[in-house]
């Protein structure tokens, strides 16, 4: 090892977060790589509270913490610091890809979750024919004979995969939808990622949009379908699936910078 570098080495809290990237592409030395990944445990806890009405009911935030770490790590050896994005952007982002991506393959949404979610949505569609408005969640209830209260929370649920699976996606200049947790060590996770309500202002802002535009999004960020599958599941074309789509990401953006 070089003694400029080892000199670094025997240096590390004294150094910058970017000193310490160079450095371990230099050396990919442990003690560089462990210390980077103490510095950015915080944004781990964050993500970890930020989404965990979406896991809570099979895992605790203990859990996602420590898949966390470990996803941090890989990104340290993965990251190029004259080349990518601000590593609090890169590492949120694959962090809450990892809570999606562990969501998608076990499952763990609460049972029965798909089959309810598409049978209120189709009762909302005839609903909405029938009576010539959107329909209220209690004649929802009665048309379906489903509680109020789980309709409520299948919605809930939804809406928090929506906006989760939305930001993942979302890139205008390097930036996301959520903002990156504080690094002040002062500042508690919850707080941190959860202050300003910015999950709540993003479900807001999906719920403000049209019953199409909302569909659009939840059959392509959520369903994962690809805009002539909507266009087949919606019966319109796919230029109007893409100037909904187009539409639907404009109000988000303008409903996030007229609440930030």
């Amino acid at each position: 090892m070089d003694t400029i570098y080892r000199e670094r080495v025997e240096d590390l809290e004294t150094r910058t977060n970017e000193e310490l990237f160079l450095i371990y592409k230099r050396t990919r030395d442990n003690r560089v790589k462990q210390e980077l990944t103490m510095r950015y445990i915080y944004i781990v806890k964050s993500v970890a509270y930020q989404m965990r009405d979406v896991y809570n009911d099979t895992m605790q935030p203990e859990d996602i913490i420590n898949e966390g770490v470990i996803e941090i790590m890989k990104a340290i050896d993965r990251y190029d610091v004259e080349k990518d994005n601000k590593f609090e952007t890169f590492i949120s982002r694959r962090i809450r890809g990892m809570v999606i991506d562990l969501i998608r393959k076990n499952d763990w949404m609460p049972r029965n979750y798909h089959r309810d979610r598409k049978n209120i949505e189709d009762a909302r569609d005839e609903l909405q024919r029938k009576l010539g408005h959107c329909p209220s969640d209690e004649e929802i209830s009665k048309y379906y004979k489903m509680d109020v209260k789980k309709i409520k929370k299948v919605d809930r649920m939804r809406t928090m995969v929506n906006v989760l699976s939305l930001d993942m996606t979302y890139d205008d200049n390097d930036e996301t939808l959520f903002q990156v947790a504080s690094e002040d060590v002062n500042v508690q996770p919850e707080g941190s990622f959860l202050q300003g309500e910015t999950v709540a202002t993003l479900a807001r802002a999906i719920d403000s949009l049209k019953d199409s535009e909302k569909k659009v999004i939840s059959l392509y960020y959520v369903d994962e379908l690809n805009m002539n599958q909507i266009a087949e599941v919606m019966n319109i074309s796919q230029p109007r699936v893409s100037q909904l789509h187009s539409i639907a990401i404009e109000k988000l953006k303008s409903y996030m910078a007229r609440m930030s």
